[in-house]
């Protein structure tokens, strides 16, 4: 699982890139024919991350219950995000994706409940969950790329 450790961590280091060359203003931007903006995309991350691997492995969350309610899938932005937030979830992107690779390593993860996602696929273990998350990571920093390019100004 160690590659997918990699691709993990790449990919949190490619958000964090596009989040620090970004303002408050941008990152809050809702551009016409979105749903959502760029911080909350990356909130999204963050919180399905913890859903799926410590959720549905029993474990307790990294993260606070009210994060997690504001991010979670069926969510949108319902608020301009101030910088306490935008400070929050860059500060989270580094250090949940490490722990989740040392929580695994560790033996964390031995119980899972399964579980159908949107995407049409079951996830049956943690492996599953792992490899899963890289995929909605890597869509969503798509979505993250394509509202950049859709900001007025860029």
């Amino acid at each position: 699982m160690t590659y997918q450790f990699q691709i993990l961590h790449t990919t949190r280091e490619n958000i964090l890139q596009l989040l620090n060359g970004l303002n408050s203003d941008q990152l809050n931007t809702i551009p016409p024919g979105f749903s959502n903006n760029v911080l909350w995309n990356a909130g999204h991350i963050l919180a399905t991350q913890q859903l799926l691997l410590y959720g549905l492995s029993g474990q307790d969350l990294l993260l606070p219950g009210d994060f997690i309610d504001r991010f979670r899938k069926g969510t949108h932005p319902k608020e301009v995000y101030e910088e306490e937030v935008i400070g929050f979830i860059k500060g989270k992107l580094r250090p949940t994706a490490q722990q989740a690779a040392m929580d695994y390593e560790r033996g964390l993860f031995t119980a899972f409940k399964a579980y159908p996602t949107s995407y049409g696929i079951e996830l049956k273990d943690i492996r599953q969950a792992i490899q899963f998350n890289n995929v909605h990571e890597g869509l969503h920093f798509g979505y993250m790329m394509s509202l950049r390019k859709n900001l007025a100004g860029n």
